[in-house]
């Protein structure tokens, strides 16, 4: 273990240098934000029918499109055009300086025919996995692009297993009818019965020391390729395709620098598990703008390694733009986490609009994972029918507890503790939601230090504040139904609500829980309109709360 501490009072050091400690977030200045290069290309144009390549949706146009990118790139680099038409490949890979743009009416449709694509070395969820070769990938390039106004469909349901509460009774007759096999138990429907094996008996794909991709051959069809990614690259450019269909994440750009996303839609159906918009992982200098996203997972998501394997790699996501996005379908609109293992930082979203996703604004984690996510900065957000929680931190990603509402009490702090801290959102408006705040630390390392001001959050339920420090909410206006309590702290320390609005004539405006509740002050708000101020449990002091009459 690395100098780890049981008092979260001290400054901690963490696995990779990085430092816990009390503080203010961060200044920051919207008029400074990072700079991201973009690639320069030749204007030479190679056509792809120029190497025989057929619009007819039936002939398997790989060797023609791949020897149109490869000779493009030999002579220096320029434009590979594709043409308007339906052209059925295999696998595509990108080369530097090359430019792949598909014209309007385009589409790259890739092959159901799984033994076109190669057992490699690839990652899942941050760990070394082997999986099927993606349809469009990219090594160690620089200067590459998928540009223009067209199509690229990974054929995802050949795919996907999929669970019949996720259809229609029509649509799951269809898929039925389509062929694959059901579980024993006829909830689900698998590709193949290799998938099925695979999958009830939990197999791994993770490459463990000694094993190799071919060693996974007798379950290839559960490895699922993300469908386009770009792996070590420096300036890369998406910008205008609908990238659609993937049989899991869409877009993976890994360990990437200089990385432009613009005007691009990603589409997946609602039911497609790992059915990401965009994953950027341990990415530095990008931009995302302009984009309209409806999946079947999180939507725009940052990432940066799992667990120990992460911290080794130990390269953050930092210095990104995301703005004028909207994202409809998804688990999360902006989204960091869970694996966030090398740590998350200066990243700035604004003049985003989410219609329908389960999650607004998602921070997640788990004990194990460490890293460090800080100065997160974001504005303008707009929300509309959001399904569960508006602005959510959790460091409990996918912990069953024993019993409703107990959690391990693990007091250690060590590299494997993550951190959330030092974080700035304002003016952010949402248009019905289960929950508006949802913030959930660890006891040992609460999140810490987040700003939100100017917020209108129209929920069932207002605030929740769970083992949270430092987090200050000004200037926020909570329309719920439930009004006991409007804001609800367990274990909450150096906390500030500061003009505080909400529904006249609520039964409870705060409920204070728990024996580390204190510091909690309430400042510029009119507490005469509850019909009760505050109540205190769990060995919650009524001294925790100091108020000011507004």
């Amino acid at each position: 273990m690395n100098n780890y501490l049981t008092s979260l009072g001290l400054t901690l050091t963490l696995f990779a240098g990085q430092s816990v400690h009390a503080q203010n977030p961060t200044p920051y200045n919207w008029k400074n934000l990072p700079k991201i290069t973009q690639p320069v290309f030749q204007k030479d144009t190679l056509t792809i029918t120029a190497y025989g390549a057929k619009p007819d949706g039936y002939t398997l146009n790989t060797k023609a499109i791949n020897a149109a990118i490869l000779a493009c790139s030999q002579k220096g680099g320029g434009v590979v055009l594709v043409p308007a038409g339906l052209w059925l490949t295999g696998p595509v890979e990108l080369k530097s300086n090359v430019n792949l743009h598909l014209k309007k009416a385009a589409t790259l449709l890739f092959t159901t025919d799984k033994s076109q694509y190669a057992l490699v070395e690839g990652t899942y969820e941050g760990k070394r996995a082997a999986r099927n070769q993606s349809p469009v990938s990219g090594s160690n390039l620089e200067n590459v692009a998928i540009t223009g106004q067209g199509i690229v469909d990974g054929n995802g349901d050949v795919w996907r297993a999929v669970n019949k509460n996720q259809l229609t009774e029509s649509q799951w007759k269809e898929k039925v009818e389509s062929g694959g096999v059901l579980k024993d138990d006829g909830k689900t429907w698998y590709p193949s019965e290799q998938f099925k094996r695979a999958s009830v008996g939990n197999r791994s794909m993770l490459l463990t020391d000694g094993k190799t991709p071919q060693d996974f051959a007798d379950m290839k069809d559960m490895l699922r390729p993300n469908l386009v990614v770009f792996t070590n690259c420096k300036n890369v450019l998406l910008e205008g395709i609908t990238f659609q269909n993937s049989a899991a994440w869409c877009l993976h750009p890994l360990m990437c620098q200089n990385l432009t996303i613009r005007n691009v839609t990603t589409k997946n159906p609602e039911y497609a598990h790992n059915g990401d918009g965009m994953d950027i992982e341990s990415c530095k200098n990008f931009l995302i703008e302009g984009c309209t996203l409806d999946v079947g997972d999180d939507a725009i998501c940052i990432k940066s390694g799992k667990d120990e394997e992460g911290r080794k790699r130990g390269m953050p996501t930092e210095n990104g733009v995301i703005r004028n996005n909207t994202v409809y379908n998804g688990h999360g609109g902006f989204v960091v986490g869970s694996e966030m293992s090398g740590g998350a930082r200066n990243i700035f979203v604004y003049n985003c609009t989410f219609i329908g996703t389960d999650k607004g604004l998602r921070f997640k984690s788990v004990r194990g994972r460490g890293g460090v996510v800080e100065h997160i900065y974001a504005k303008d957000i707009f929300m509309k029918d959001i399904a569960q929680e508006a602005i959510f931190f959790d460091m409990y990603y996918f912990v069953k507890f024993a019993t409703d509402g107990e959690r391990d009490m693990r007091p250690v702090v060590n590299e494997g503790t993550p951190v959330f801290r030092d974080m700035h959102f304002e003016n952010i408006v949402c248009h019905r939601a289960t929950k508006g705040v949802f913030v959930r630390g660890l006891p040992e390392m609460p999140v810490k230090n987040i700003v939100m001001e100017k917020l209108f959050l129209q929920a069932d339920k207002g605030v929740e504040l769970i083992d949270a420090s430092g987090i200050q909410i000004r200037q926020a206006q909570f329309v719920t139904k439930e009004t006991k309590p409007v804001i609800l702290v367990e274990n909450g320390q150096q906390l500030t609500f500061d003009g505080i609005t909400y529904d006249p004539n609520a039964s409870l405006l705060f409920s204070i829980n728990g024996e580390r509740s204190q510091q909690i002050s309430v400042t510029r708000t009119d507490l005469t309109k509850a019909q009760k101020k505050a109540e205190f449990g769990q060995g919650a002091s009524e001294q925790s709360l100091k108020t000011a009459l507004k």
